[in-house]
């Protein structure tokens, strides 16, 4: 597409990012448009896919539904996103072209090309728009960092090990096996100095 130079004047909104070419991953953030252009690593599509199977799996019976990228999710005009992995509980927000408002569950993978936005404009955009889990998943070290919406705002994040339990606040009686989703085996843990589960830093 013939993409406009950035300008501190221009907020990209829905209403041009609809219209653009359904081949290429866009995002928007207050405006500002950022393209996904990296194809993610492979262990980075492994976890993704691992964490999408294993909830889907352990929601079923339950009024919700589980989405992996690329979804939209439409928090406003300006704020267009397309999470890892994604629940969404309340069907009304579930419409044929994407999902509108803040999902149960969001889920990010980080790699190296995203980490900053992941880290730092993605935490603030969730926290805003009143995502009640996010979590930050990093297949280099192994490891979930979760926040939780109290009061209107995220604490500082509970870190959970390969080798631990992940209980999902947002979507109760659902817990995630770490050591699965990492595809790493138990036995690991006779060399491996334990932490506890879910401290915080």
């Amino acid at each position: 597409m013939a993409f406009p130079e950035r300008n501190a004047s221009h907020r990209f909104s829905w209403h041009e990012y609809k219209d653009w070419p359904e081949d290429e991953r866009w995002q928007i953030i207050d405006g500002q448009a950022y393209c996904m252009t990296a194809a993610p690593n492979i262990k980075h599509q492994r976890v993704t896919g691992n964490l999408y199977a294993s909830i889907r799996g352990k929601l079923k019976g339950k009024p919700c539904t589980t989405f992996i990228a690329p979804t939209d999710v439409v928090f406003d005009d300006y704020n267009i996103v397309q999470p890892d992995v994604l629940v969404v509980c309340d069907k009304g927000r579930i419409t044929e072209a994407n999902i509108q408002g803040a999902p149960d569950l969001v889920i990010e993978v980080i790699s190296p090309s995203n980490s900053f936005m992941d880290k730092k404009q993605k935490l603030e955009l969730y926290e805003r728009f009143s995502v009640p889990e996010y979590l930050l998943v990093d297949p280099v070290g192994d490891l979930v960092e979760r926040y939780r919406l109290v009061e209107a705002k995220y604490g500082r994040a509970e870190i959970f090990p390969w080798h631990g339990e992940l209980p999902l606040v947002s979507l109760p009686g659902v817990t995630i096996n770490l050591w699965e989703i990492f595809e790493r085996d138990l036995a690991e843990l006779s060399v491996v100095k334990e932490r506890p589960q879910g401290y915080r830093i």
